[in-house]
């Protein structure tokens, strides 16, 4: 028999049963949807952090506190100080990094009139916008001397501005910001940045001098970062293991000693990021195949069904000479056609959820073309792998006792 035929008689047959083979196809429709918005969300997910750390810059070196050793043993609670005379050998001693930016921060109380808000308060040096990439929408930002000078002046990130006192930023520019109850000028407002992850907003946060932080507003030395800035992405080996030569020296680190800081680039970071999002977008995708086999488990519980119901049928049609092949491709292409229409459906599902989450929720999805075919593939494969058995069934009946059977 032709395989037209073979194809004919498959399509006859489900057309026959179009509500059973609707709901025979719900299984792999939402076992490819789920698979598309998973791997959407995951890859969304992992383009917004690729993006957050770019935006930093890929040049940028950053060096935060250690723990503290004592014995051999790491303390999970004490870690090492970084401090300005730190950053001042940096300055003073690096050969290989063109800016040295020195930071701390807390978590504090900010009021305008009588709206306030708890955001992060940074105190940098004037080279902060530079360094970490940050252009001004409103305003200006503070200088060196007003740094030197411990003036109370600041510059609020886009959320902030938003937050206190919406509408133009340029309004609230000249206004006067209290943090933690000390009044500072606000002569700037930052360009949003974007990027948010989590609780991580980089538009969430005021800037003001490091000399104001440390004397005015949080009375301590400790940085919480040193950011080097390297000339090019090749320089960074050259700069970290400058940076580590100088910071031990200052530390008076004996040979032997681990390191009491650590020092990180932003291929580091995009590396670590970019492997946890993998793993968290694999284990979504795994979850939702689990969908898919119960799919496939429905398919094959409906061709059994089928083959029950069929077999006069089978039966007549091998009595007037079709071959178990002919009888095998038959069920085997209705099983097969059920998961490959099943899952052009669920595709269509899972792009348009990936779509609606993005539109209405705001979160970052990707719809990658290769997780399409993937899905595709495998709902195809699906339906290979449970019609078989239901196929070979239906071609092995004996047409004798098929013919008798009621």
């Amino acid at each position: 028999m032709p395989v037209s035929e073979v194809l004919r008689l498959a399509f006859e047959a489900l057309r026959a049963n179009k509500l059973r083979a609707a709901l025979t196809m719900l299984g792999i429709i939402i076992g490819v949807a789920a698979v598309i918005a998973m791997l959407a969300l995951g890859r969304g997910a992992q383009q917004a952090v690729n993006a957050r750390i770019t935006a930093l810059g890929t040049t940028l070196v950053t060096v935060v506190p250690g723990q503290v050793f004592t014995g051999g043993v790491a303390s999970g609670t004490d870690r090492a100080r970084l401090d300005m005379d730190d950053a001042t050998a940096l300055a003073t001693r690096g050969t290989r990094f063109v800016e040295v930016q020195p930071e701390m921060s807390r978590q504090l109380q900010v009021q305008l009139g009588t709206t306030n808000a708890n955001t992060q308060v940074v105190g940098a040096s004037a080279n902060y916008a530079t360094v970490r990439r940050y252009t001004v929408a409103a305003g200006r930002s503070f200088t060196a001397a007003e740094d030197a000078g411990r003036k109370r002046v600041v510059v609020v990130g886009a959320t902030v501005a938003g937050n206190l006192q919406g509408g133009d930023p340029a309004a609230i520019v000249g206004q006067e910001l209290r943090i933690a109850g000390i009044p500072h000028e606000i002569v700037g407002v930052f360009a949003p940045k974007g990027g948010a992850t989590g609780f991580n907003d980089p538009d969430d946060q005021v800037v003001i001098p490091l000399g104001t932080a440390r004397f005015r507003v949080f009375g301590s030395e400790n940085l919480r970062s040193i950011n080097l800035l390297a000339p090019d992405e090749t320089a960074i080996p050259a700069v970290m293991a400058e940076a580590q030569k100088i910071l031990r020296r200052e530390h008076r680190l004996l040979p032997g000693r681990p390191d009491d800081f650590q020092i990180r680039n932003q291929a580091d970071f995009l590396s670590t990021l970019g492997e946890t999002t993998q793993v968290f977008t694999l284990l979504l995708a795994g979850v939702a195949t689990v969908s898919l086999l119960v799919g496939g488990i429905g398919i094959m519980n409906i061709m059994l069904v089928s083959v029950t119901e069929r077999t006069r049928e089978v039966g007549l049609r091998k009595a007037l000479g079709a071959t178990r092949r002919t009888v095998l491709l038959q069920f085997l292409v209705e099983a097969v056609t059920l998961c490959t229409l099943g899952g052009l459906v669920g595709v269509a599902v899972g792009t348009g959820t990936a779509w609606a989450l993005r539109s209405a929720l705001g979160w970052n999805t990707s719809v990658d073309l290769l997780s399409v075919v993937v899905a595709l593939v495998f709902s195809s494969a699906v339906g290979v792998l449970f019609g078989v058995w239901p196929a070979r069934r239906a071609a092995t009946l004996d047409p004798i006792v098929a013919l008798r059977y009621e």
